[in-house]
Order: C-alpha cells, then sequence, then structure tokens
C-alpha cells in the first residue's frame, strides 16, 4: 500500500505524492475538517427511516483516500492500477478520486489572489504591494484527446504544438515564490497576449510585468527585442534580452514544478469539464510545496 509505504519511509513522500510528509500531515488534518462539514451538513438535510452508520464500509480509511488522490495528480496510472495499488475496484478508485478533488480544490487556493479575494481589503492591499515588483508572465499547453466533432478539433488544434491541447497562463513572482493568477483551460490556438489582456484585470491599471515574445503589443509588459528582417540586434539590445530571459526564468521554473503532477503534463484523460478544477487544485500543490501557502495546523 502506497500510505503504509509513506508512513513508513516519509522522506520519500515528496517523490512520491509531490509535497512533504510534513506538508501531507496538515493537508490531510484540513481535508478530513471539511469532509466532516459536507458530512454533517447533509445530514441535517436528509429525512432519514433508517439510523445513520448503516451501509458497507469503506476499505480505506480518509488519509488513503486523500492519498490516493494525491497519487494520482502525481503520477496518473489508469484507475485499474490505481485500484490494484490501493487494493479497492477500479470504480472505487474512480469514484474516491473524483470526491476528494472538490474539497481538495477547496482547500488549496490555486494563486495569491484567489487566496485574498473574498476580503476586498485584502485584496486590495496585495494589488498594492504587487505594484512593487515586475510579475512574470508565461503561458503553457497541455494535450487532450482529438474530438471526434470536427468543428471541435478545429477549436482545440494548435499550430504550434501540431496537436489539439488547452492553453493556460500564469503569473508569478520574481524569484518564483508564488504563483500570483491563472488562467487555465482555454482552447490551444488562443493567443497568448488575448490570455494575458483577460488576466490583466485582475491587477491595478500600473502593474508592470514581463513576458516573452508572444506577448509583444500588451500594455505594461517588458519583452525581448525581436530581429528585424535582414537586420541584426545591436549588442546593447542583445544584453537586455540576456537579463530580461535571466529574471523571466524563475517562470519557467514555477511550470516545471507544476509539470512535476504528470496530471499537468501528459495527455489529459479525464473529462475535459473536470480540467480546471483539476489543474487549479495542482496549482494550490505548488503553492503548498514551496511554502507560499501554509494551512491552518
Amino acid at each position: 500500500m502506497v500510505f503504509d509505504y509513506i508512513q513508513k519511509y516519509p522522506h520519500r513522500t515528496k517523490q512520491i505524492l509531490g509535497i512533504s510528509y510534513e506538508q501531507l500531515q496538515s493537508l490531510l488534518r484540513c481535508a478530513e475538517k471539511r469532509h466532516q462539514e459536507i458530512k454533517v451538513k447533509q445530514e441535517s438535510q436528509k429525512i432519514r427511516i433508517n439510523a445513520s452508520g448503516g451501509g458497507r464500509p469503506t476499505k480505506l480509511s480518509r488519509s488513503e483516500q486523500v492519498c490516493l488522490c494525491l497519487y494520482y495528480l502525481r503520477q496518473m496510472p489508469t484507475f485499474q492500477v490505481l485500484g490494484m495499488m490501493f487494493g479497492i475496484s477500479k470504480t472505487e478508485a474512480n469514484d474516491t478520486f473524483h470526491y476528494w478533488i472538490p474539497i481538495l480544490r477547496d482547500i488549496l487556493p490555486a494563486s495569491l489572489l484567489e487566496q485574498v479575494s473574498n476580503n476586498e481589503s485584502d485584496l486590495l492591499f496585495v494589488q498594492e504591494v504587487l505594484n512593487n515588483f515586475r510579475l512574470l508572465v508565461d503561458s503553457l499547453e497541455q494535450p487532450i484527446y482529438r474530438d471526434s466533432d470536427q468543428k471541435e478539433q478545429q477549436k482545440y488544434f494548435s499550430g504550434k504544438k501540431k496537436q489539439h491541447t488547452l492553453k493556460s497562463l500564469m503569473v508569478g513572482m520574481p524569484e518564483a515564490k508564488d504563483i500570483v493568477e491563472v488562467e487555465v483551460g482555454v482552447p490551444g490556438p488562443t493567443a497568448d497576449i488575448k490570455l494575458f489582456r483577460k488576466s490583466q484585470k485582475e491587477f491595478n491599471k500600473s502593474q508592470l510585468f514581463s513576458g516573452d515574445k508572444g506577448f509583444q503589443g500588451g500594455e505594461n509588459i517588458t519583452t525581448p527585442h525581436k530581429k528585424k528582417p535582414k537586420r541584426e540586434l545591436t549588442q546593447q539590445q542583445k544584453d537586455e534580452n540576456k537579463a530580461l530571459s535571466s529574471n523571466r526564468i524563475f517562470i519557467e521554473h514555477l511550470i516545471r514544478l507544476l509539470k512535476i503532477f504528470r496530471i499537468a503534463s501528459q495527455r489529459f484523460r479525464l473529462k475535459l469539464e473536470t480540467y480546471e478544477q483539476v489543474i487549479l487544485t495542482v496549482c494550490g500543490l505548488v503553492r503548498l510545496r514551496i511554502g507560499s501557502l501554509v494551512l491552518p495546523g
């Protein structure tokens, strides 16, 4: 059993689940608390004939169920293999995963702005603080299965990747200290600049950004100098491009951490309706992993 192995070798938790053993323990406590809140609410809405506590008991403890969900996000086996690894059926593995994903999504804010979005004064304060930084922007694409409908095929076909994809945009802090904002799951052909302009609405108008050539033409964003036809860049332009690239590398680090979870890097096998929920949950796990998100004890 994966959970038993982690209990025996806690130092290997990050390799197996993507977060440390201590972070896993705090996540388990929060997930258990949220699970109990859901059960209490469901119980209050039921009209009971039989006493509570009946029915077939689950084979896995709640900690093992959360571990199953995290293991799928990190390793992405088939549900058949996942069930075998946890000693349950393929159907139960599938049901368990889809039960816990909304709970994990709820307790893991995908970005700094989402974390403070429920409190207007906190949101305004964070937006004001962010003005002191030049935020890093980049996009990423993930393959999906080709739809049988031709119109849907055209909608998601990315000429850049030569396959059907979903595109996401990530805005990060300098030195990869946090994920500030994410836009997830738009069709692959969507232009980077269009996605960036949409995300800009979440920031102050004076907020500065740094991006690659795909963001040229945007407001308040610094992009590399582009070589014109039959002309070379000056040495100053080359130096500026090099400096910009060395600063922008940190957004690549955040994207690399996202792709450690195979559900965010390999061809997406689940229903597309779940894509946003799943990838935003992974963003929350990345924030937990790097220490920018601290869960209550």
